[in-house]
């Protein structure tokens, strides 16, 4: 390879002959430097053919994206990301964009890299991967990864000749990043305590599994409108946040008992042909960035029936949904043009099995879901066993903790962890003769295993310092306000504070007790606007904002202050929630600026 010299390991050049060996056995002619073979010229706009559509949508009417994707399928990337690992190229914007269907996003100018974001379905996880990526990480990234908001992993600092590699080192962990960006369905998450909560209606992993797996064996099921979200909550008290995503399957049970409660003038005929069981009731159309929750349908669905379905909705989705602009291509506006009637009719005809409706209140109500209930030691339904719920302040991980996590899963449990969605992660099958000595081992790794106001409820988005749209630097203000408060603030009562860097809120700061929003100041200076009052599930709301442009600098005393004034002025056991919903936005200022 006529590379220049030191350009890259005996390892690295070993992948890249390998593949191109492989390239040329094809049949491809070599060509271009290094002798990478010659990509094909894309097809340009103008030579589609005349009166040429993409479901439904006229080809000059389609946005870039669209375009790109019309010209060549982004799965169809290989070779354009065997030619940028050759030459150690940087992206332009369309193989940016193609690039992210592969899991990998160029993240200039916060960092001059690659981040790659995996599925990890269920935020299921073994300690032999864990490990796998903690050297992926340390050999070739930046030495950490990040746990994100969808129970994933991402991990950064990759440079462009490592393109190759990282993805098949990923491959030989058995896990996979196709599909994790661009326009497709991102990680399927599943309530983290799945499989042995005592509390849970269904263990709901196989859903989220074969989903994955179905998605991954159909081409269709990518290159979707915009991304999609999808949650099976197995009807415990651990929150998988189901309701902020487009499709969300509830785990509930139908008894005689619940059955003879529901009101009889509501699907009486439809009711007395359903059977006691287990289901699932499904949600549909949660956007948070756009304030909006996944609302109830009414349908009731068999569990054997849910990935059929899922199916069905998406490539409804796909064929219907908005490709001319991208802000209206979630679908959420899909539903408000046709409404949830039509959606469902147009489902339907994807489907061998009719949709069946049943009010909720014929279903057993679901169990509270408990706040923080992700941090700390709770009993397993086996008996004798406990998972822990390990504090990851932000998220982040080094190397040396996620192999210090992998050997205390080995060592005490079962060599399996769970990432959640609040950025931490569990790890169960712990024995209770071995549950005081993990907790103490994941302590000396830095990390926490007791549910506080800064361990259990900061959330935040990767931030200026890793994504080009974020407007602060949201992992290092959390970590500042983590130390502010620890000594200054207990507030008796479980408080969730999100930081999001941009608009596109990808840590939900509209869903927090407290929620901020990275700006940019006049001055330039980074601020953030602050909401008060979100919540979801039995607190679901869209927070309220009633601060605008507060400098970063004076965030830590701004929300130290108004954890302090609602503990000072709460009623017995009134809920932070509860708190800022019986005032009105100017009564929150007054209270909170005096």
């Amino acid at each position: 390879m006529n590379l220049p010299s030191g350009a890259f390991t005996p390892e690295q050049k070993e992948y890249l002959a390998g593949f191109l060996a492989g390239v040329s056995s094809a049949g491809l002619a070599p060509a271009g430097a290094g002798g990478a073979p010659a990509l094909p010229a894309p097809v340009s706009p103008a030579a589609a053919a005349p009166g040429a559509t993409v479901h439904g949508t006229p080809v000059e009417d389609l946005c870039r994206e669209e375009r790109w994707k019309h010209d060549e399928n982004p799965l169809d990337a290989w070779d354009r990301l065997l030619r940028h690992a050759e030459e150690d190229r940087k992206p332009d914007a369309e193989h940016t964009y193609r690039f992210k269907t592969h899991g990998l996003f160029y993240v200039a100018p916060a960092q001059d890299s690659f981040m790659l974001r995996l599925r990890i379905p269920a935020g299921e996880i073994t300690a032999a991967q864990l490990h796998g990526l903690a050297d992926l990480a340390s050999d070739l990234g930046g030495g950490y990864a990040h746990i994100t908001t969808r129970a994933n992993l991402q991990i950064r600092e990759f440079k462009p000749r490592d393109l190759i590699q990282v993805l098949t080192r990923v491959q030989d962990l058995g896990l996979t990043s196709r599909g994790a960006g661009a326009d497709n369905i991102r990680n399927l998450t599943a309530s983290p305590d799945s499989g042995f909560a005592p509390d849970e209606v269904l263990d709901v992993r196989p859903y989220a599994r074969a989903l994955h797996h179905y998605i991954l064996n159909h081409r269709d099921l990518y290159g979707l409108p915009r991304k999609f979200n999808v949650a099976f909550d197995n009807g415990g008290s651990l929150s998988v946040a189901a309701d902020t995503n487009d499709i969300g399957f509830v785990a509930v049970r139908v008894t005689e008992k619940s059955l003879a409660a529901a009101p009889q003038s509501e699907n009486e005929k439809q009711r007395t042909d359903i059977a006691p069981g287990t289901y699932f009731r499904v949600q549909l159309g949660g956007i948070t960035g756009h304030k909006d929750f996944a609302q109830d349908t009414g349908l009731l669905v068999a569990t054997s029936q849910a990935v059929a379905l899922a199916v069905g909705m998406i490539r409804v989705f796909a064929e219907h949904g908005c490709r001319t602009d991208r802000k209206q291509a979630r679908l959420k506006y899909l539903l408000g043009r046709w409404g949830v009637e039509k959606f469902l009719s147009e489902t339907a005809r994807h489907l061998a099995f009719p949709l069946v409706h049943l009010p909720l209140a014929a279903c057993e109500p679901r169990r509270p879901v408990e706040k923080h209930a992700w941090i700390g030691p709770r009993r397993q339904a086996q008996r004798g066993l406990n998972s822990l719920g390990v504090g990851v302040p932000v998220g982040r991980l080094s190397a040396r903790q996620m192999h210090g996590l992998a050997d205390l899963a080995t060592h005490y449990g079962r060599g399996e962890l769970r990432l959640t969605v609040w950025q931490n992660l569990l790890i169960p099958h712990v024995s209770d003769a071995f549950l005081p000595t993990l907790m103490r081992s994941v302590v000396r790794l830095g990390l926490c295993t007791e549910a506080s106001l800064a361990t259990g409820g900061i959330v935040a988005c990767t931030g200026s310092r890793g994504c080009k749209y974020a407007a602060a630097d949201t992992k290092g203000h959390a970590v500042a306000l983590i130390s502010h408060l620890a000594s200054r603030v207990s507030p008796g009562a479980p408080v969730n504070i999100h930081f999001t860097g941009c608009p596109h809120s990808c840590a939900q700061h509209y869903c927090g007790d407290i929620g901020l929003v990275g700006a940019k100041l006049a001055d330039g200076a980074e601020g953030y606007h602050v909401v008060l009052g979100g919540g979801m599930d039995h607190e679901q709301g869209i927070a309220r904002e009633v601060f605008r442009g507060v400098r970063a600098t004076e965030v830590n005393a701004l929300l130290e202050n108004i954890l302090n004034v609602y503990t000072r002025h709460r009623a017995s056991g009134e809920t932070f929630v509860q708190w800022t919903r019986r005032h009105s936005v100017k009564e929150l200022q007054e209270f909170l600026s005096a």
